[in-house]
C-alpha cells in the first residue's frame, strides 16, 4: 500500500503552501499518494485543478488530515489542527519548536512525529537542499530591498535628468547571511550605494564580491551552525554604539539578525533612530512576537516617527511572494522525503543519522531534540531505535484523531 503525503491550507496572512503542484508530480511518480485540503494553494496562485493534474486528489481538510501518514504544512497548525493528529503520523514544517513548546509538547503527547525545520543542521551539505530557513530567507532579503525602494521617497540610482541630478540612495544592510547578501545584491542592481555590516570578519570577501563596502564592528561573534552567535550585554552596548555611526550615513537601513528560538538582538537602538535622516527607512527582517533589531519595530506593521523616519516590521516577507517562496519550499520538503523513504515509497527515519537525528523534534511520544530538551530542561536524550512508519492509515487510529 502507498505512502499518503498531505498538505493543508495555512491559516492567518500565511500565503505559502508547502507542496506545489510540480513537487505533487514527482510524488506521484514515486509511488506516493498526494492528497491536497481544497483552495491550500489558492493564495500562491496554485489551482486545485493544477493539483489534480498532477496527479495528486484534492480533499477536505479532515480527509488530508486523517488519512495521511505525512502532512507537510508551512507553519505550525493551530491546537484545533493538532489535537486531530494522531499517533505514528509525521508533521513537517516550520513548527517552531524553540519557541512554541506547549505545542511541541502537544505533539509529543500524541505520538506525533514532528519534523521542525528550525532544527536542521545547516552545515551538514547533505542538508542544503531541505534547508528551508536558507531558500526563504533568500526570498525575504530580495524582497526587503524592493519594499525599501517602494517606501523610500527618493531614486535608489543616481539619476541624471534634464532637472538636475538625483544622488544614489545609501543603503546598509545589518547582518550578511543569506538574506543579508539577497537584500545587498538586490539594492546594488538598483542602483544604490550599499555597505554590508556583520560581526563575522569571515563575511567580507562575499559582501565585496557583490560591490559593496563591508563594515565591521571591533566585537567578534563567530558562532557555530552557520549563526553568529549571542552577544553578551557588554558586547552589545559597545556594537550598538559603533552602528549609531554608520547608521546615521545611510537613508536605507535593512536588519536581518536572527537567533533561531530567542530574542533576535537589538542592532538599533532608539537613539540610532533618534539621530537617523528625515524620511529614511528601516526594514526589519527579524521583527517578531520575540522582539526585532529595530527600537520600536512591531511585526507586520510600519511605524512612522514624528521626523518622518519609517520603521517596518516585516517578519515574514516571504509570503508576500508566495508562489517563488511556495515553489522553494516545496522542493525542501520534497528533499526531506526523499532523504527517509526508500524505493518502495515506505518512510523510514533513522533517529541516528546525522541530520534527521537533529531534525526530528519528537518520535513516537518522546522528545527527541535535544535543543528542545534543553529549552524544556530536560536532560539529553540519547537517539532512539528507528522504525517503519506504516503506509496506510487504520481506522481505529483515523477515529482516535478525530476525537
Amino acid at each position: 500500500m502507498s505512502t499518503i503525503i498531505s498538505t493543508l491550507k495555512e491559516s492567518g496572512d500565511e500565503n505559502r503552501v508547502a507542496i506545489t503542484p510540480d513537487v505533487a508530480a514527482k510524488l506521484v511518480h514515486n509511488q506516493f499518494e498526494v492528497l491536497i485540503e481544497k483552495g491550500a494553494g489558492q493564495n500562491a496562485y496554485f489551482a486545485d485543478q493544477a493539483y489534480e493534474d498532477a496527479g495528486a486528489k484534492v480533499v477536505s481538510r479532515d480527509d488530508a488530515i486523517s488519512k495521511a501518514n505525512l502532512i507537510a504544512v508551512v507553519d505550525q497548525p493551530d491546537s484545533e489542527t493538532l489535537s486531530k493528529l494522531h499517533e505514528g503520523q509525521i508533521l513537517i514544517g516550520l513548527l517552531k519548536a524553540l519557541t512554541d513548546l506547549d505545542g511541541i509538547q502537544q505533539l509529543a503527547k500524541q505520538k506525533v512525529t514532528a519534523l521542525s525545520f528550525e532544527l536542521l543542521p545547516r552545515t551538514i551539505s547533505r542538508a542544503q537542499g531541505m534547508d528551508v530557513l536558507s531558500s526563504q530567507a533568500s526570498i525575504a532579503g530580495y524582497k526587503a530591498a524592493l519594499v525599501a525602494a517602494d517606501k523610500f521617497a527618493r531614486y535608489f540610482p543616481m539619476m541624471i535628468t534634464a532637472a538636475g541630478t538625483a544622488k544614489p540612495a545609501k543603503v546598509l544592510v545589518l547582518g550578511t547571511g543569506v538574506a543579508g547578501l539577497q537584500a545587498i545584491g538586490t539594492a546594488k542592481r538598483l542602483g544604490a550605494i550599499v555597505s554590508g555590516y556583520d560581526v563575522r570578519p569571515a563575511s567580507r570577501g562575499e559582501v565585496e564580491s557583490l560591490g559593496a563596502q563591508f563594515l565591521t564592528s571591533s566585537v567578534s561573534a563567530v558562532g557555530e551552525g552557520g549563526y553568529a552567535r549571542q552577544l553578551s550585554a557588554d558586547e552589545q552596548q559597545k556594537q550598538q554604539a559603533e552602528l549609531i555611526g554608520f547608521i546615521k550615513q545611510n537613508d536605507i537601513v535593512i536588519t536581518t539578525a536572527q537567533v533561531p528560538g530567542r530574542k533576535p538582538p537589538l542592532l538599533v537602538p532608539q537613539e540610532a533612530i533618534d539621530n537617523a535622516k528625515p524620511g529614511s527607512v528601516f526594514v526589519d527582517l527579524a521583527a517578531s512576537d520575540l522582539g526585532g533589531n529595530v527600537a520600536g519595530s512591531k511585526t507586520d506593521q510600519t511605524v512612522v516617527t514624528d521626523s518622518g523616519v519609517q520603521i517596518i516590521g516585516a517578519g515574514n516577507l516571504a509570503s508576500e511572494m508566495a508562489t517563488s517562496a511556495s515553489e522553494m519550499f516545496s522542493k525542501n520538503v520534497q528533499a526531506v522525503i526523499n532523504d527517509v523513504s526508500d524505493k518502495d515509497a515506505q518512510i523510514k527515519i533513522d533517529l541516528e543519522d546525522d541530520v534527521m537525528s537533529q531534525l526530528v523534534a519528537t518520535d513516537h511520544g518522546e522528545i527527541i531534540s535535544d535543543r528542545v530538551r534543553k529549552a524544556l530542561n530536560l536532560p539529553d536524550k540519547q537517539p532512539a531505535k528507528a522504525e517503519t512508519v506504516p503506509a496506510d492509515t487504520d481506522e481505529e487510529s483515523a477515529e482516535k484523531g478525530d476525537q
